[in-house]
């Protein structure tokens, strides 16, 4: 779903009135590398196009001149990591400076106010990267000691106060500029590759709010009507998830998923029927799901013998993440499936899975009976199961 603004989560853009068609970047860029290009690309719907190219001076001195007939985001760029996008309207003449390898970070930057808000609002998202990036330095420092569940815990609390804080800000950017086409680019940033602050189950209120906006006031302009699309698809899948939903109830049938295991074979959750299984959703990056992955080992052992199951569905970005966490937590035992597709993975959407670790507990006909058991509730829970089966 995300695949096609992936190109604009580095966009920024607003809209103001104009005098001609030509617009001009002066730039001044400091500690520069003489001689080389810096780049102007035009962004399309689903591609980047280079229009324009300069040599940069040994002073860092650079400028860019072009005719345009209406506001369109632009690229400017060394390379394909150290970039600063830019809405470019007819007559604008803008005045930068940044350092070389550091586009997106502008030091000043006048005479395009929509740059300027997404200068502002990537400060912002690189402090909540800065933070993350912190608590994970943390997590590595307490690999391999006594208190790593506890520092787990207590880290991936903090996490999700971050997470909150930088989704709060992100709506509030948005309603302060719903008549911008910053707007649309808030819709798509990211604190990591593939991991949004903005998800369009939970937050499609705002892909809503958005594509109304821009609708009325750029009904023409490819990227929204793009928006436009998404967000119908988007209503619709949401629409059909919930009536199908396992989460509205037990007793119902969980829905079939067929993904593939770690040796390319496809593995069925029907497969599984005639066991009483854990459908657990987990991934490596997870540390909640590492903390719980101790209590399954002792389940499986416990209880495999006598019918139990697990079939644990990863949302790993990586195989190698996934594989790696398999081995890690010594959970080779059980059924692993994956289509490594993280948030984008089918299942999030059959399943609605809006956090993990999330798990539901299925009969032997592969009925829903219980979700989100964990710890010693999903020991007292299986004892349950099996003493009622033994007595039967």
């Amino acid at each position: 779903m995300y695949k096609t603004f992936s190109l604009f989560i580095i966009a920024a853009a607003f809209i103001a009135g104009c005098k001609n068609n030509n617009i001009r970047i002066n730039g001044k860029l400091l500690n520069p590398a003489k001689g080389e290009l810096i780049y102007l690309d035009e962004l399309k719907s689903n591609d980047l196009i280079t229009v324009d190219s300069v040599h940069v001076s040994g002073d860092g001195i650079f400028s860019f001149s072009r005719k345009i007939e209406s506001p369109s985001f632009y690229l400017l760029k060394t390379d394909e990591t150290n970039f600063l996008t830019m809405l470019l309207e007819p007559g604008q003449i803008i005045e930068l400076k940044a350092y070389f390898d550091s586009l997106n970070y502008p030091i000043s930057i006048s005479g395009s106010k929509g740059t300027g808000l997404m200068a502002e609002y990537n400060t912002r998202l690189r402090q909540t990267i800065r933070e993350l990036s912190g608590l994970r330095s943390i997590y590595l420092k307490s690999l391999g000691t006594p208190e790593l569940p506890v520092v787990m815990d207590r880290l991936d609390s903090i996490a999700q106060i971050y997470l909150t804080e930088i989704n709060f800000y992100t709506k509030k950017y948005i309603d302060q500029n719903l008549n911008s086409l910053v707007s649309l680019v808030a819709l798509y940033q990211q604190v990591a590759p593939g991991e949004y602050i903005l998800h369009p189950e939970k937050d499609l209120k705002y892909f809503q709010k958005v594509d109304s906006s821009l609708m009325l006031n750029y009904p023409d302009y490819e990227p929204v009507k793009s928006l436009h699309e998404q967000v119908q698809e988007m209503a619709s899948v949401t629409t059909a998830g919930q009536e199908i939903s396992p989460v509205s109830g037990e007793n119902l049938l969980a829905p079939e998923i067929s993904l593939q295991n770690p040796d390319g074979d496809t593995i069925k959750l029907s497969s599984t029927r005639g066991n009483v299984v854990l459908l657990d959703f987990w991934a490596a990056w997870c540390p909640p799901c590492r903390a719980e992955n101790p209590n399954l080992v002792i389940a499986y052992n416990l209880w495999h013998s006598k019918g139990f199951q697990i079939y644990q569905v990863s949302l790993d970005k990586t195989r190698e993440e996934w594989l790696r966490g398999i081995k890690d937590d010594h959970l080779e035992r059980w059924i692993h499936v994956s289509d490594v597709k993280y948030w984008n993975s089918a299942v999030v959407t059959t399943y609605r899975i809006e956090s993990i670790p999330t798990n539901f507990l299925l009969d032997r006909e592969g009925k829903i009976i219980a979700t989100n058991l964990r710890g010693e509730t999903l020991q007292t829970k299986l004892a349950e199961l099996f003493k009622t089966r033994n007595q039967q």
